[in-house]
């Protein structure tokens, strides 16, 4: 668990719907860097994956899954630990130059909190990583609520990440809109009963328009208003 988040700011439960927000593949478009410091650190352990095998078995999910999953569940929790701090640690190495936020997220931001509505960031990313990137891109201001990978006990599709939000923010969870870009991450916004916005950032739109609300490539695509008729 972490506590290096500061406290929530007031939210107005006035307004019908709250906004949960994905980080990798979101807030920025760091998968590119993710991958090619997954691909260095597998390689450095003898293990190559292919894409696919990224995309379905790693994006989306905490290093302690995946990394039991690559390593066929023997490794200790020290060892997880180790190698989830090596491989974190070269991905803000290669990234740092180049973080930005995703086109039209800052824009998007202004316009939720010009109108009072509540925000929040849910992602299976270390606390180190959730630090670095929201300072990186200016973005933790807008955010009420923050919940990373060390804060749940299962990993998405496992809707408990969505689940915790929903309730740190007090909304019920039909009463939330996820954005993700991951598959396991829109079938965890699913199952724990959101509605469920997919940006193109990790797949395509032929493989998220079939089990999204709506699909964008980023979010000057995004209108409030087209939100706002889920929840008349």
């Amino acid at each position: 668990m972490t506590d290096s988040y500061p406290p929530a700011h007031y939210i107005d439960y006035s307004v019908p719907f709250a906004v949960i927000f994905d980080m990798d593949g979101v807030i920025v478009d760091s998968n590119p860097y993710h991958k090619i410091a997954l691909q260095q650190f597998c390689e450095k352990h003898g293990y190559h994956l292919s894409d696919d095998e990224l995309r379905n078995r790693v994006f989306g999910r905490t290093n302690k899954d995946w990394l039991m999953s690559l390593f066929n569940g023997k490794v200790t929790a020290q060892q997880i630990k180790e190698f989830e701090e090596e491989k974190e640690a070269l991905f803000r190495e290669i990234i740092a130059p180049h973080i930005q936020p995703v086109k039209g997220l800052i824009q998007f931001l202004e316009k939720l909190e010009e109108q009072k509505i509540p925000r929040a960031v849910a992602t299976s990313a270390p606390p180190a990583n959730v630090i670095f990137t929201l300072e990186k891109t200016g973005t933790r201001k807008f955010f009420q609520v923050v919940v990373d990978g060390d804060m749940v006990e299962n990993s998405k599709p496992h809707p408990e990440i969505y689940l915790k939000t929903a309730a740190l923010i007090h909304y019920l969870p039909q009463k939330c809109v996820i954005i993700e870009d991951s598959l396991s991450g829109i079938e965890a916004g699913r199952r724990a009963g959101c509605r469920v916005i997919g940006i193109t950032t990790t797949h395509s739109r032929s493989e998220l328009q079939p089990v999204t609300d709506l699909v964008i490539d980023d979010f000057d695509q995004l209108r409030l208003g087209e939100i706002r008729k889920w929840f008349i």
